[in-house]
């Protein structure tokens, strides 16, 4: 069974991809469109939306990665309905630093 789900995942592939000020959209190869909440990944979430636009498909469409935002967002993730996994102190870091630099 485990083999197989992780079959399925890496055979998913994002077509396009959208972001809100409230939602991260993406298409997939299956025909299904998922949608999260942006607060699931707080880095999108403050980032402007010149650095939301500033991705690039990862793995074969498999993932996402912001390249000015440091975010990897997998399809996995996604189908699974798992926000970011980044610790609060962490992320309060990224955001100490991103508002020193602004």
């Amino acid at each position: 069974m485990i083999s197989l789900t992780t079959e399925l995942f890496e055979t998913l592939a994002i077509q396009q991809l959208a972001i809100t000020d409230d939602a991260l959209t993406v298409d997939l190869s299956d025909g299904r469109t998922l949608s999260v909440p942006l607060a699931w990944y707080p880095r999108l979430q403050h980032g402007s939306t010149e650095e939301r636009n500033d991705y690039r498909f990862i793995a074969g469409g498999n993932g996402i990665h912001w390249n000015q935002l440091d975010e990897d967002i997998s399809v996995k993730n996604l189908i699974l309905g798992q926000p970011s996994g980044e610790s609060q102190k962490s992320f309060q870091r990224w955001l100490n630093n991103r508002e020193a630099i602004i």
